[in-house]
């Protein structure tokens, strides 16, 4: 399947957009993944601890293989602090606590080992090459990976962080106005695993938000568009998480989720909606992508994004009166 061009196919600065993937699944633990990504793309296996490992200057950059959990992983905080002072007995203390967490993580990573998801972060690959990319969910699916609907367990997911073509207020603002049009329609296609619509980490964005941003009067600056989203979103499971395109615009800004150790400020919409879906054999990036497109063409078309949300507004504020005497009167013509 070939990916399909997105109305501005360049950045700012003029080169190809890139596009980052995540995928979860099941069946295959982080080692044995990070030696098929070799395969595949070349670089270097590192390993940086025992779940995680890291493929280094591969074809696109760095790939990252992990457990999805942070207890299967030491944590930097402890990693980090050095002994109390420069004595022989406080660094031996030191080291010890440290090769106890450290020792403590990697058993904690054994035991829950097919139990949580391994996740494959990617490093930004160019969208119109995303084809090629490809062939690591096909391999994925040769060598026993389980998707979302191999069990009902198993709330998988496959995030996009597409590239923003422009950091203007304008081009953020059109294109979360097209997401929130477009949302209905890619859940439709992409049929959410009902697992996913149990658990938080993709949910909708509620409408009281979505009329405020629909209203063709609304028109903020960046930072009132931070704060808006704050308001009516304050968290990160949102099926499109704006929270690393934030970050990146006001590192600075007065909220604890953009100092996050989980928020990665970075260019780029997180759109976490798609299920992973490796029992379907075609299935990958470029299938998501192509339906994400459809976003991007939406919030290129003014003319037709500013009629779709003024009737978006206008249906869903109508009194409930209005509402039920126009399904009357179509009740009444069928008849």
């Amino acid at each position: 399947m070939t990916p399909i061009p997105p109305p501005e196919p360049r950045n700012a600065a003029g080169r190809t957009r890139r596009v980052g993937v995540e995928i979860e699944f099941a069946g295959l633990p982080p080692r044995d993944t990070a030696e098929l990504v070799q395969r595949l793309f070349g670089g270097e296996i590192v390993t940086v601890s025992a779940h995680r490992l890291k493929v280094h200057q591969s074809r696109w950059g760095d790939f990252i293989i992990e457990l999805d959990t942070q207890y299967a992983h030491p944590d930097d905080a402890v990693l980090s602090t050095g002994p109390k002072d420069d004595t022989e007995w406080e660094r031996q203390r030191h080291q010890m606590r440290v090769d106890f967490h450290t020792r403590t993580r990697e058993l904690i990573g054994d035991v829950v080992t097919g139990l949580v998801p391994t996740e494959i972060i990617c490093p930004p690959v160019p969208w119109d090459e995303l084809d090629a990319l490809d062939a690591l969910f096909e391999a994925l699916r040769g060598h026993g990976a389980k998707g979302t609907d191999a069990s009902l367990l198993y709330g998988f997911g496959l995030h996009l962080n597409p590239e923003v073509p422009r950091l203007e207020v304008a081009t953020l603002l059109a294109h979360l106005r097209a997401y929130l049009l477009t949302a209905e329609w890619l859940r439709e296609q992409i049929d959410i695993d009902i697992t996913r619509e149990v658990l938080p980490h993709a949910n909708p964005f509620p409408k009281p938000y979505a009329l405020k941003v629909l209203d063709p009067a609304y028109a903020p600056d960046v930072d009132t568009l931070i704060g808006d989203y704050l308001e009516y979103n304050p968290t990160r499971n949102r099926e499109l998480d704006m929270f690393p395109l934030f970050a990146c615009l006001r590192q600075d800004y007065p909220h604890p989720l953009f100092t996050h150790r989980l928020v990665k400020p970075r260019p780029t919409f997180h759109y976490r909606l798609p299920n992973a879906q490796l029992s379907e054999p075609g299935w990958g990036s470029v299938v998501e992508w192509n339906r994400w497109v459809e976003v991007e063409r939406l919030a290129a078309d003014p003319q037709r994004l500013a009629e779709r949300a003024t009737a978006f507004v206008v249906k869903h504020t109508r009194s409930p009166i209005i509402r039920w005497l126009r399904k009357l009167r179509g009740w009444m013509g069928e008849t």
